[in-house]
């Protein structure tokens, strides 16, 4: 996996309308780590990538009528088995955080990158997941140093409107498969 103009080379690309250009001169420097299933507690199926693009039809289940109108989006969405989508270039900015603060400063859309993990709080993520998770963490420290020192759960940048990725996600797993890596991540 390489990373060009943006996108990740050799993963599916399903391109997001709902991104727009970051402030002049910001590059990413944080990494956000979400969970979602659509509906709630159920895997695979189009829904992501439809809400995703603006395309989730109010009516097919009784949970899309509250969020069908949402305009949102995150950079990449590992599923349950491993595969990696991306819906916006890591150059661009994805609405995935929302009000939203990091250490100090507001409107973390404009400077992180956004990956949803296929899952729910409570509920162990795959091996897969935090294979690919890993992965594509090298990738971006390697582009984005300042990556390295920050990645945190989007509970911990919404704290009062956000639950994920939740108590289920291992944070020293994710840590220590990075660690033979150079550039690993040692802070939540």
């Amino acid at each position: 996996m390489q990373l060009q103009s943006g996108w990740l080379t050799g993963v599916k690309r399903v391109p997001s309308p709902h991104f727009n250009q970051r402030p002049q001169n910001e590059t990413p420097t944080l990494l956000v780590i979400h969970n979602i299933s659509l509906p709630p507690g159920e895997f695979g199926g189009p829904w992501i990538d439809a809400l995703f693009t603006g395309q989730l039809d109010a009516g097919a289940h009784p949970y899309f009528a509250d969020i069908a109108h949402l305009r949102v989006s995150a950079h990449c969405l590992i599923r349950r088995d491993g595969e990696i989508i991306q819906y916006v270039p890591f150059d661009l900015r994805a609405w995935h955080a929302g009000v939203s603060c990091y250490q100090g400063r507001e409107a973390c859309n404009d400077f992180s990158v956004g990956i949803e993990l296929e899952g729910i709080d409570v509920l162990p993520y795959t091996d897969a997941q935090y294979q690919a998770l890993q992965a594509v963490t090298r990738l971006l420290a390697k582009h984005y140093p300042q990556i390295v020192e920050n990645i945190t759960g989007h509970s911990d940048i919404a704290p009062e409107r956000k639950t994920d990725p939740g108590p289920a996600f291992d944070w020293e797993r994710f840590r220590s498969g990075l660690e033979h890596d150079p550039s690993a991540v040692q802070q939540e």
